[in-house]
């Protein structure tokens, strides 16, 4: 019941706050709610070197302690030892993913028919590698360990792009070139690639903290409290279903916040219910989820721009005042955005596991007490 109340306030909060804005500012609803999606309702303003040095402060000022800490842990010396081989699915995922690198950056005429289908199978190789990658380390991995949960993160997945896809029609930050828009034709085209967005950055989560800079360096690292928690969540609840609201009245400066309110309600609303969360660690001084979970986004991040760039369909970037020093597509500084972005997956991650856990629980008691159910 909690799981279903949870995402029905972040569903609410997500789907009608942005079109309250809208409706408020004045502008018309209705061509944000076309499908497929149209853009043109967002005029970007150009580069601004102020904004962009005020965000490379930011930035900066955020991570400095972090990249501190990491590369002082990554210099000590630790006897690491793989406790097995590669095995031989990882290096069918290997080899998977470097011919499904070359089909999409180049353009073979035989290929033609399947070349806007490439980011699959790449990326769906991907996953297999890094389930490999933490397979050799420890002799487990969420693909064989946790079958169940690994597959449903698929579907699961698909559902939580598709809102963040809905949240880029009010800021426009992203678009799609050489991909069709044929109605229906589109969701299906598009929901297969979101499936494997949750499986990448979980997969590479568990191999990044499984790292000992990670698993050892941010085990006891700086305790932050915060009293009254429960008064904490109500603030930054309502701020958060402010900045959806202003993401639809501000766009261009309001952007950010379409990686950030999201992640912060999900959290408030844990925080109200007296739950554990991704952040649960931080008052003990274990940072290792949070840490974990941004370098998995970034490092799929890096992965995701540099396939895209040769790739036949792929996305273009259109970020106010700080569109400059691409890397691939990207802006160098949208590259933050993978940081919040990697939190959100860890907890889509924690609360789909916990539901699972919960199912899994409730029938061995039914099956205990012989309920033939």
């Amino acid at each position: 019941m909690k799981i279903f109340l949870k995402f029905t306030l972040l569903a609410s909060m997500v789907l009608g706050l942005p079109l309250l804005g809208v409706f408020l500012s004045g502008s018309p609803v209705k061509p944000y709610l076309t499908f497929p999606p149209k853009s043109g309702n967002v005029h970007h303003p150009t580069f601004s070197w102020i904004a962009f040095i005020f965000y490379s402060v930011l930035i900066a000022g955020i991570l400095t302690p972090f990249v501190v800490r990491a590369l002082k842990e990554s210099g000590r010396k630790r006897n690491e030892r793989q406790t097995r081989t590669f095995p031989w699915w990882g290096w069918a995922g290997l080899i998977g993913g470097f011919l499904f690198w070359l089909l999409a950056w180049t353009r073979f005429p035989w290929y033609k028919p399947f070349q806007l289908h490439t980011f699959t199978p790449l990326w769906l190789s991907y996953i297999v590698v890094m389930n490999g990658l933490s397979y050799r380390r420890s002799g487990r991995c969420l693909m064989l360990d946790r079958p169940m949960f690994f597959i449903v993160l698929f579907p699961v997945s698909a559902a939580f792009w598709w809102f963040f896809e809905y949240l880029n029609r009010f800021v426009e930050n992203w678009s799609y070139v050489q991909v069709p828009m044929n109605g229906w034709s589109y969701f299906w085209r598009a929901t297969v690639p979101f499936s494997t967005v949750l499986a990448a950055v979980l997969s590479a989560k568990e191999w990044i903290g499984g790292m000992a800079w990670v698993s050892d360096g941010f085990r006891e690292w700086v305790r932050i409290e915060f009293p009254r928690p429960s008064a904490w969540a109500c603030v930054t609840l309502g701020a958060a279903g402010l900045g959806l609201l202003g993401i639809g009245v501000w766009p261009n400066y309001l952007f950010s916040l379409l990686w950030v309110s999201p992640l912060v309600i999900l959290l408030s609303i844990q925080v109200l219910f007296s739950e554990e969360n991704i952040f649960s660690g931080i008052p003990r001084g274990d940072w290792r989820v949070v840490v974990s979970s941004c370098a998995a986004a970034l490092f799929c991040g890096w992965f995701w721009e540099m396939w895209n760039y040769w790739s036949l369909a792929k996305w273009t970037y259109h970020i106010p005042f700080v569109h400059r020093f691409q890397i691939f597509e990207m802006p160098i500084l949208g590259y933050a955005g993978y940081l919040p972005f990697g939190l959100e997956c860890a907890l889509i991650g924690d609360l789909l596991g916990r539901a699972l856990n919960r199912k899994r629980s409730i029938n061995r008691t039914l099956r205990k007490d012989g309920d033939p159910r």
